[in-house]
């Protein structure tokens, strides 16, 4: 079976609100008041709790390695507890979901997100039952960009981890692709859209809704 695995944060849906508050609440605990904008900052925090904390503590200019650690479980604490109060899927992103597995492909989700909150904002979203497989940043010993997340999803879908591409928005995903040896297909409606074409995917898309195309072209 060919499959098509997406990343979840910032590809699928763009969590970047939840996660904004989750890392501010951290900030207001330190004493500090908001330190991320929910507009502003949206591309650092799709690239995951510890950058925002990195960020947030940077501009405090209290950002070291530990500092950072030591918050990191207060900001999974938060987040779990609001993690879908601003989020929303992408505009078609179930619908083409929904399209490739009626043609036959396996349909996945590899995520740096952990795997248990992953599975609850996708339970939330009333999302999780489209997706045949789902693996997270603490599901194997490895995370994205190693690859073998992403050709576990693909055997998790009963699929050939070498007839798989990868959706996603970030340098991560661009480069587990190329270290799995697959194609990639990065997404220009996220925050960080502009930086994508500079990464060299084998395929760019604007909306989902051009997804089965480039789907048909890369796996055929």
């Amino acid at each position: 079976m060919k499959s098509v695995i997406f990343d979840l944060d910032g590809t699928l849906a763009d969590t970047s609100g939840d996660l904004i508050a989750a890392a501010n609440a951290c900030f207001r605990a330190m004493g500090a008041g908001d330190m991320l904008d929910a507009m502003g900052d949206a591309g650092t925090a799709l690239r995951g709790g510890k950058a925002m904390l990195r960020l947030g503590l940077s501009r405090l200019e209290r950002a070291d390695e530990a500092e950072i650690e030591r918050w990191y479980p207060r900001l999974l604490e938060e987040y779990a507890g609001a993690i879908d109060h601003h989020t929303v899927l992408y505009p078609g992103a179930m619908e083409v979901v929904e399209f490739l597995a009626g043609a036959g492909f396996g349909v996945g989700i590899c995520t740096n997100k952990p795997e248990a909150l992953a599975e609850r904002l996708m339970q939330s979203l009333g999302a999780r039952d489209a997706f045949g497989a789902l693996v997270g940043a603490d599901t194997l010993p490895v995370r994205k960009p190693d690859p073998e997340p992403l050709r576990e999803t693909a055997r998790r879908l009963g699929g050939d981890p070498a007839r798989c591409l990868l959706v996603g928005d970030s340098d991560t995903d661009r480069n587990t692709a190329r270290a799995a040896g697959v194609p990639s297909v990065l997404v220009t409606f996220g925050p960080s859209g502009e930086d994508m074409a500079a990464l060299e995917p084998e395929a760019l898309i604007d909306a989902f809704e051009e997804l089965p195309d480039v789907v048909e072209r890369l796996l055929g």
